[in-house]
C-alpha cells in the first residue's frame, strides 16, 4: 500500500535552495483551489503554505522549481510558469 509522503525541509532551511530552479517556478492561480493540500505533501522542500483554499502559496527562497505541486494538483489551479531573469 502507498501513502503519502509527508517531508521534513533538512539543509534546505539553511541553504536557501531557491536559487537552484531551473528557469520555471509555481503560480498558484487560487481560483479553483479546493485546499486538499496535496500540493503540500508532495512539496520535496516543504515551502508551501496556507491552510484552506485558495490561499495557498511557495516560498521563493526553497522552491526548486520541481513542478509536482502543479502535476499533483487535482484541479489544475498551480502552473509551472517561466522565471523572470534576475538582473
Amino acid at each position: 500500500m502507498f501513502g503519502p509522503l509527508v517531508t521534513k525541509p533538512l539543509a534546505s532551511r539553511n541553504n536557501k535552495t531557491g536559487s537552484w530552479r531551473m528557469g520555471l517556478k509555481p503560480k498558484f492561480l487560487k481560483k479553483n483551489c479546493i485546499g486538499c493540500k496535496m500540493c503540500v505533501l508532495i512539496c520535496p522542500e516543504n515551502c508551501i503554505t496556507g491552510k484552506e483554499k485558495n490561499t495557498f502559496d511557495y516560498d521563493p527562497k526553497y522552491c526548486k522549481g520541481c513542478g509536482n505541486c502543479a502535476v499533483i494538483c487535482p484541479k489544475k489551479d498551480i502552473e509551472m510558469i517561466k522565471e523572470e531573469a534576475q538582473e
